[in-house]
């Protein structure tokens, strides 16, 4: 079979948010009275899964719901950018009528600011949240296969991170690695590495994993 939809990882893949997520981190973890922590610190916890989890991590405590609000608060001012290429890419799925489909460790609330912020239009967002576990478990892939109304096996996930090359591994999907992005790993073994957002395409008529 051949590979039919795109699935594609948000932060390091579409949006550069190298900077702008984590200082939101930073301040809010400072805001709410927590340790001090560095933007290094936040990218490490990042596995943990959504903001929500990851905050309570790096606060120490469970947090109640006008608490994590902080966190959005804060990045209602983040200006994330794309990565070259990624607008046109999106642009060229559109006009073949294909789904312009997202799967995020974020929540999907703080997906739709960072992404309406950037000023990139998807047609279907799933945020962590809607999933049972993060990545590396391929609950998300699955989910996305199932909105798409295709098999695991003729998508292609595009993520920069060794966990999301380990969850397209999961669901028997197409690993795409974003190599532009900035948790990208060469050592991690993918089905294809893409040096360009543009590439993507080119998988679309390629032949699925057997």
């Amino acid at each position: 079979m051949a590979i039919e939809a795109l699935l594609w990882d948000m932060d390091g893949t579409l949006l550069d948010t190298t900077v702008v997520v984590p200082a939101a981190f930073v301040r809010t973890v400072r805001a709410l009275g927590g340790r001090s922590i560095d933007e290094a610190e936040v990218v490490g916890a990042y596995w943990r899964g959504t903001p929500e989890v990851i905050l309570e991590h790096l606060v120490g405590r469970r947090l109640a719901s006008d608490e994590t609000d902080v966190y959005y608060r804060e990045l209602e001012s983040a200006e994330p950018g794309l990565y070259p290429g990624v607008r046109e890419v999106f642009d060229v799925l559109r006009s073949q009528g294909r789904v312009r489909a997202v799967f995020t460790g974020a929540s999907t609330r703080a997906a739709a600011m960072l992404l309406k912020s950037a000023g990139l239009e998807a047609d279907l967002v799933i945020g962590g949240d809607q999933v049972h576990r993060p990545k590396p478990a391929p609950d998300g892939i699955l989910f996305a296969a199932g909105e798409l109304g295709t098999d695991t096996t003729q998508l292609a996930y595009v993520g920069d991170s060794p966990l999301d090359i380990r969850a397209a591994r999961a669901a028997g999907s197409h690993s795409a690695a974003a190599g532009w992005g900035h948790m990208y790993d060469g050592t991690e073994p993918a089905d294809s590495v893409l040096a360009v957002p543009q590439q993507a395409l080119d998988l679309l008529a390629m032949r699925a994993l057997s």
